[in-house]
């Protein structure tokens, strides 16, 4: 075996931290759904490891350097924290397979993807499979009862899935937020029930991430305080027109996963500080339009990659506000 070199040792101590700071939000998650978290979780990182070996043998390049890096893995586990629990186990892999394919090896492989993989294989399963995309559980299930669900042995009764609270938020026409609050299952305390507990462990593991300097605070923050500060311009109170407080719009859906362990992949995001706060800036506000006004509940998926698209040109504005203020 091949020695490491300085580099890929770096790559694999990040993506080891990374995968640390993810599970606060995933026993988060597992409190909340149960045993399909820890099931679409297992499926997710097995379908990975396989694809990346294929794909590998098919290009004739060393299979063990590449899987122990851990990328993959790191693209698996967040894919998985942001499907919904109990979906169909092809939809799992479908999933990732695309989310790999198409999000990094058409493209070269490792430091070369200009696409989150795991956001492009979380879009092409909601564009492709938008009902199952929608099941999200009202509670979790026992472990028989969540293996066969998963794998379509016996099916859940309808009453047991639920609409989240961005999507009952977005269709909501006459209910006032305090209505919505205190009837809807699915609302919390601040934001969706539950939800609100699982973005506050991952805001954990975020800060964890950047105490040990994985990455620098520019695009989180930059994502954060653009969602805040838009939704709270756009805020029309506890009114059956209102779109949901800041505080709503921080602690549901998957802002915080999103925050600290999407936008902050150093190989699609921005590079420089500017680009990256920009970056976080692009897709707070592209998601809180998509969560408002667009056709789907949550909108970090198709914000990251709207925003990927844009990364050369931040690059260039941030290249050109350096050299215009220089000396």
């Amino acid at each position: 075996m091949l020695p490491l070199e300085a580099s890929d040792i770096r790559l694999q101590q990040a993506m080891k931290r990374v995968l640390l700071a993810t599970l606060p939000g995933l026993l988060a998650l597992f409190w909340l759904y149960g045993w399909g978290v820890l099931i679409n979780l297992l499926l997710a990182i097995v379908a990975a490891l396989m694809v990346e070996a294929a794909v590998l043998r098919l290009r004739r390049q060393p299979v063990q350097p590449t899987l122990s890096d851990g990328s993959a893995l790191v693209s698996a586990t967040l894919l998985a924290a942001a499907l919904p629990p109990y979906c169909p186990w092809w939809l799992t892999v479908m999933a990732v397979a695309s989310g790999l394919l198409f999000g990094k090896h058409v493209y070269g492989g490792v430091g070369k993807n200009p696409f989150n993989p795991a956001m492009l294989g979380f879009a092409f399963a909601i564009v492709m499979f938008p009902q199952p995309m929608t099941h999200w559980p009202a509670h979790g299930l026992d472990l028989s009862a969540a293996l066969q669900q998963v794998f379509g042995t016996n099916q859940a009764p309808d009453a047991w899935a639920q609409a989240t609270a961005l999507d009952s938020l977005r269709l909501n026409k006459s209910l006032t937020m305090d209505e919505l609050f205190a009837s809807h299952p699915a609302f919390g305390r601040f934001g969706g029930h539950g939800v609100e507990w699982v973005n506050l462990a991952f805001l954990a593991g975020g800060l964890f991430l950047l105490q040990r300097r994985v990455f620098s605070w520019h695009a989180p923050v930059g994502m954060l305080a653009s969602l805040f500060v838009v939704s709270l311009l756009c805020w029309k109170g506890s009114g059956s027109d209102s779109h949901g407080s800041p505080l709503f719009h921080l602690l549901s859906g998957a802002t915080m996963l999103g925050a600290f362990f999407i936008i902050t992949e150093p190989v699609s995001g921005a590079k420089t500080a500017l680009a990256r706060l920009l970056f976080g800036v692009g897709v707070g506000l592209l998601t809180y339009l998509i969560r408002t006004w667009g056709g789907y509940p949550d909108g970090v998926a198709f914000a990251v990659l709207l925003m990927n698209l844009c990364v050369p040109a931040l690059e260039r504005f941030a290249a050109n506000r350096q050299s215009a203020v220089s000396p």
